[in-house]
């Protein structure tokens, strides 16, 4: 059994929430540059010329890369052979958030009364999702996401009959209505199966894939092809101006169902596309 101190993982998880604030990870800098180099639209080009600048700048004098720094949502992947000391884990990654946000002055986002809407001004709480899994390995994917790809989601219960084609459409008329609005060039992720709730989880963990994985399941493999080609084909573009980039990558996630139900989820990642990984 492996034990690990709650104090390690604040620190830990506090240096790269601090990071992703500033930074692009280099494998998704390397989509936004080809995006580049092979959009045609000027719009769009000039939109994803926008982007890169933006990101030198971020990192250089160290100014976050967007001006909304999220909520920050936890996806933990905790082995059953890991020993947990220290205060509790949510306080511990709260924490983390707290003095990410606070010494690095990054905008506070979270408001404690989702009608009241008074600053917590700390950007706490965070969303913290867990997952039971096998060994003694704990990993922490962290994601500062913003408002306004968030508020594009989307959850829609399909009957059964509508099969791929419901799903492709419902996707397809999300994206229509989103427009310019969760900030592209953007990454999608699917959720199909589970229930109501479990199926925007899957959206969202389809969101943390490294670039260029896809479902090992064939038949969903060539469904995100097919989606990321008729996605592009709409030509929003990057930033909704026109062209052929407007999402990177599309990932499905799926689960089983009930025999009455067919969920479907989309999330956006917008071009912040802020993901960090912490591994113990």
């Amino acid at each position: 059994m492996k034990t690990i101190d709650t104090s390690r993982i604040k620190d830990k998880v506090k240096e790269v929430l601090t990071k992703i604030n500033f930074e692009f990870n280099p494998d998704y800098l390397k989509q936004l540059k080809n995006a580049y180099n092979h959009e045609i639209y000027h719009g769009g080009k000039r939109v994803l010329a926008d982007l890169l600048e933006n990101a030198e700048i971020a990192k250089k004098e160290k100014i976050p890369i967007c001006q909304d720094t999220g909520m920050v949502n936890f996806y933990v992947e905790l082995g059953q052979d890991v020993k947990l000391q220290g205060v509790n884990l949510k306080k511990a990654l709260d924490q983390a958030v707290r003095e990410a946000y606070k010494e690095n002055f990054l905008r506070p986002s979270v408001v404690s009364d989702p009608l009241n809407r008074v600053n917590t001004g700390d950007n706490t709480p965070s969303i913290i999702h867990i997952e039971l899994t096998e060994g003694d390995d704990l990993t922490i994917y962290i994601v500062p996401k913003g408002g306004g790809s968030e508020q594009m989601c989307r959850v829609k219960m399909l009957a059964p009959h509508e099969g791929i084609i419901g799903v492709k459409n419902f996707v397809l008329e999300t994206v229509k209505e989103a427009g310019p609005n969760p900030c592209p060039p953007v990454t999608i992720g699917i959720g199909i199966g589970g229930n109501f709730d479990y199926v925007a989880f899957l959206a969202k963990k389809a969101l943390l894939r490294s670039w260029g994985m896809r479902n090992p399941i064939p038949f969903y493999e060539e469904l995100e092809k097919e989606l990321l080609l008729e996605i592009n084909n709409l030509g929003l573009g990057p930033g909704g101006l026109g062209g052929k980039f407007y999402a990177l990558d599309v990932r499905i996630e799926v689960y089983p169902t009930h025999i009455a139900q067919l969920p479907v989820a989309i999330a956006f990642n917008c071009s912040a596309n802020r993901i960090g990984i912490v591994k113990f």
